[in-house]
C-alpha cells in the first residue's frame, strides 16, 4: 500500500465530512480483498476558526462538540477496520496554516481530505482552505476522490 499516506493528517469539518472523509481514504487502507494496513497512522484535525477580534459566530464549546462528533464518528468508521486514530482539535484565524502546521507537528507524509461543498474550481481560483493548502503546504496534499454530488 501507498507510503505517502503512512502518516496522514486528515482535516474534517464536521461529523458528516469526517465520515465521507473516511469513506473516500478507506480504499487507500483496506485492499477489496478486506486486508488492512494496520500501520498507517491517521491523525485528525478539527480547526476551530476564530474570528480575530471579532465576536465569534458559535461558541467555542458549541464547537469543540463538533469537533468530538467529528472525531467520533471517523474513529467508529476506522475502528470498525481495526484503524486507530489520533485527534486533536486547533484553535486559528487561519485554517489552512493550522492544518500545516499540525502536519509538521506529528511530520505526516501527507495531508489528506476531500473537497466539500460547491464551487470547487472557483475556490481554487479565488482563495480558500483548499487552495491555501494546495499552495502553501511543505509536504504533499492528496484530494481524495469522492462519488458527492457539488
Amino acid at each position: 500500500m501507498s507510503s505517502l499516506l503512512d502518516r496522514v493528517v486528515i482535516p474534517v469539518a464536521g461529523p458528516e465530512d469526517a465520515a465521507n472523509t473516511y469513506e473516500s481514504f478507506r480504499p487507500q487502507v483496506v485492499d477489496p480483498d478486506g486486508t488492512v494496513d494496520t500501520d498507517v497512522e491517521i491523525h485528525v484535525v478539527y480547526v476551530v476558526k476564530k474570528a480575530g477580534g471579532a465576536p465569534d459566530k458559535a461558541g467555542v464549546e458549541q464547537r469543540e462538540e463538533h469537533a468530538r462528533d467529528a472525531f467520533d464518528r471517523i474513529g467508529m468508521l476506522a475502528g470498525a477496520d481495526g484503524l486507530e486514530i489520533d485527534s486533536e482539535i486547533r484553535y486559528s484565524t487561519d485554517v489552512a496554516d493550522a492544518i500545516i502546521e499540525y502536519a509538521g507537528e506529528v511530520d505526516a507524509s501527507a495531508i489528506a481530505f476531500t473537497s466539500r461543498g460547491t464551487g470547487k474550481w472557483l475556490n481554487l481560483i479565488t482563495g480558500g482552505v483548499r487552495s491555501s493548502l494546495l499552495l502553501n503546504a511543505d509536504r504533499p496534499v492528496v484530494v481524495l476522490p469522492t462519488d458527492m454530488e457539488e
